[in-house]
């Protein structure tokens, strides 16, 4: 029993001991963060490209349209990428003067993605079961949640993986919730200064978590009548949030042409099956959420029939994506990512299912009811003893499973590679895997880094592949041999070791390996000592004769390549070399901001069939590039303004001018 204590002093212990749950789920959360991480750069799998963006924000600034030469013959990286989770790591940077170096902002922003699910799942919980101790076995689930590869957003892909980015606004989902409670039970009016600045937050840090949120506003607008105004009114708000985000947002649609969707997993139902044989405690998640969902009529609190219903709600949004919109060619927001919000859902109505959706009694300051303390500690336990032999829950890190950047490019011998390749020929490196595996073995998922993506911060040289899964047409080339349209379907690890170009290894043949090495202003190319036996086209290369041993690594050069000289970062000069009247390469990735110039006339400038830049030219001479931003740009810079300002206007005005019945 929990000890009487004097009513006058009641209060305050019953604040203690109402704040435990966080702070024991703070306590281990850190544990695991200090053991993971530490304060070391994390070298595993996609960090170190992760890492690569906050530098691009650095060094070159926040605009997302902005050029970066390093990766893919150049690239908008941030266009086409969600940019929040870097402009965190360059803000935390800048508003240190510097003191937090740019790696180690990074490593306090893995930090935050990590702890983030467990703390906001248990302030949703909290709020809709009165109680942090009933909350606690759902918090807890959710800070360590894996269930790899079905979920990217747990500790194994948002964390360990590197795709911190989709944890961070995972996270944010339960304080969406939490925002819509008080809406939902007609306590309050539209939570609009929250819900827009958490929309915006989760389009610019993952917006694959966007119908989550749709979905749970649809969920709480539709609680209480009058049910077609309360949507009405949600989608204004919705409009505004869009607003906020159009910086990013317009110039993305409007410049869809210029990227290739990363469709690289499929959801199927043998897919789901497989899950759940892999993983039996998600079967108990099911099994819980169910339990909750069949006391529907039962609930009393709409906020709790909320989270009861939000996960299956989920599952059909999920399932008109993979059966209608990717077969319809629609794979802007894959169906393997949307379904990380269904994941969601279903721990948080497990929790409620594992309470038998139960509510503490609406006494704040008073003591806990020790019913929901054994209950919130059995649930934790449980969860914890069900979950130990799996790979379900991540409940502790192993040292040898979380590489330090330092340990890695000691033991590659990066530095090593760096040096040799700054020493090359000018022109492009081409590596001819996107990573480094970390143990022997053969198959790709076996544990590697894409620590190879750091070759221009690190040794000056542009590089071609070297990277993770991306999105540019040029990526598209070096996989699959053409820089159209389709969607990139198949991971990059899968390729590693295996073909360039869209050829085998075995097959590709030194004309054809050197002719796109020409065109995309290759001077020096790189592969593993492991490669050797696969790649016949470096065999006694007429163009890239001299080769040099870096073990791991094998670095054959060839001639210069002569790359656009970039005065600053709108402004390059290129030679180039053709007769007048004809289309020939400016040696980098094409793009519509540019604008090409020769003695004062403008060039015509197309897409060349590798995804380049082609110049119309005078006769053979320099040409001058251009890189400004265009209509669709300036015009999202002007509605993201327009939209922060009716943010900070908007809600007072509206508060003051709505009638009494839109806050019952």
């Amino acid at each position: 029993m929990i000890p009487a204590v004097p009513k006058s002093s009641a209060p305050a212990a019953g604040r203690v001991l109402a704040a435990l749950p966080l702070a024991a789920l703070l306590a281990y959360g850190l544990a695991f963060a200090a053991a993971a991480l530490g304060r070391s750069l994390p070298a595993y799998d996609d960090h170190p490209g992760q890492l690569a963006r906050l530098w691009h924000v650095v060094t070159l600034g926040p605009a997302p349209w902005a050029w970066n030469p390093g990766w893919w013959t150049g690239y908008p990286e941030l266009q086409f990428y969600p940019p929040a989770f870097a402009y965190a790591g360059a803000l935390l940077h800048a508003l240190s003067f510097g003191t937090v170096t740019v790696p180690r902002a990074y490593v306090a922003t893995v930090w935050l993605a990590y702890l983030a699910p467990g703390v906001t799942t248990l302030l949703a919980l909290a709020r809709v079961q009165r109680s942090a101790w009933l909350a606690l076995p759902g918090a807890f689930v959710a800070l360590a949640l894996s269930l790899w590869p079905a979920l990217t957003s747990g500790v194994e892909g948002g964390v360990h993986v590197g795709m911190a980015p989709a944890r961070l606004a995972w996270a944010m989902l339960p304080l969406v919730l939490a925002a819509l409670l008080p809406w939902s039970e007609g306590t309050s009016g539209f939570p609009a200064r929250a819900v827009v600045v958490l929309t915006a937050a989760i389009v610019l840090t993952h917006p694959a978590h966007l119908p989550g949120v749709l979905v749970l506003i649809l969920l709480a607008a539709v609680a209480r009548p009058p049910r077609g105004r309360r949507i009405a009114l949600a989608v204004g708000w919705l409009a505004l949030a869009a607003l906020i985000t159009a910086f990013w947002t317009l110039p993305l649609l409007a410049r869809l042409a210029e990227t290739r969707a990363l469709a690289w997993g499929e959801l199927s139902l043998a897919s789901v099956q497989d899950t759940f044989v892999r993983h039996p405690f998600a079967a108990i998640l099911a099994a819980l959420s169910l339990a909750a969902f069949a006391r529907l009529r039962q609930i009393p609190s709409r906020g709790a029939r909320l989270v009861a219903v939000f996960p299956w709600a989920m599952a059909v949004v999920v399932l008109v994506d993979a059966m209608v919109l990717e077969r319809a060619g629609l794979r802007w927001l894959p169906a393997d990512r949307v379904m990380d919000a269904f994941w969601l859902g279903l721990v948080m109505a497990a929790g409620l299912g594992w309470s038998g959706v139960q509510q503490a009694p609406d006494d704040s300051a008073g003591l806990p009811r020790l019913r929901d303390v054994l209950i919130g500690l059995a649930g934790v336990v449980l969860f914890a003893l069900v979950s130990i032999r799996g790979e379900t829950l991540t409940l502790w890190p192993r040292a040898s499973q979380w590489p330090t950047y330092e340990a890695t490019a000691h033991g590659l011998r990066l530095p090593e590679l760096w040096r040799t390749l700054e020493t090359a020929p000018p022109g492009r490196v081409l590596f001819v895997r996107s990573g480094v595996p970390l143990v022997y073995g053969g198959d790709w998922w076996r544990p590697h880094t894409h620590v190879t993506a750091l070759t221009p911060r690190e040794s000056g040289r542009a590089i071609v592949n070297g990277t993770f899964t991306h999105p540019s047409p040029i990526a598209a080339l070096v996989y699959r041999g053409d820089a159209g349209r389709g969607a990139i379907t198949g991971l990059v690890e899968r390729l590693d070791g295996q073909s360039l170009f869209g050829r085998p290894l075995e097959s590709l043949d030194a004309a054809t390996l050197n002719d796109h090495a020409r065109r995309l202003r290759v001077s020096a190319i790189v592969a593993l000592e492991d490669d050797l036996p696969r790649l016949p086209a470096l065999v006694d290369n007429a163009t890239f004769r001299t080769r040099r041993a870096e073990p791991p690594f094998v670095v054959w050069l060839g001639p210069p390549a002569v790359l656009p000289d970039r005065s600053t970062a709108a402004h390059s000069r290129v030679l180039v070399d053709g007769a007048p009247g004809e289309w020939t390469s400016a040696g980098l990735a094409y793009y519509p901001l540019w604008r090409a110039t020769a003695a004062g006339r403008t060039l015509e400038t197309r897409r060349g069939a590798l995804g380049d830049l082609e110049v119309r030219g005078p006769r053979s001479g320099e040409v001058e590039l251009n890189y400004a931003p265009g209509a669709p740009e300036i015009i999202g810079l002007v509605l993201a303004a327009a939209g922060i300002v009716l943010w900070i206007l908007a809600p007072r005005y509206f508060t003051a001018a709505a009638p009494a019945s839109e806050h019952s």
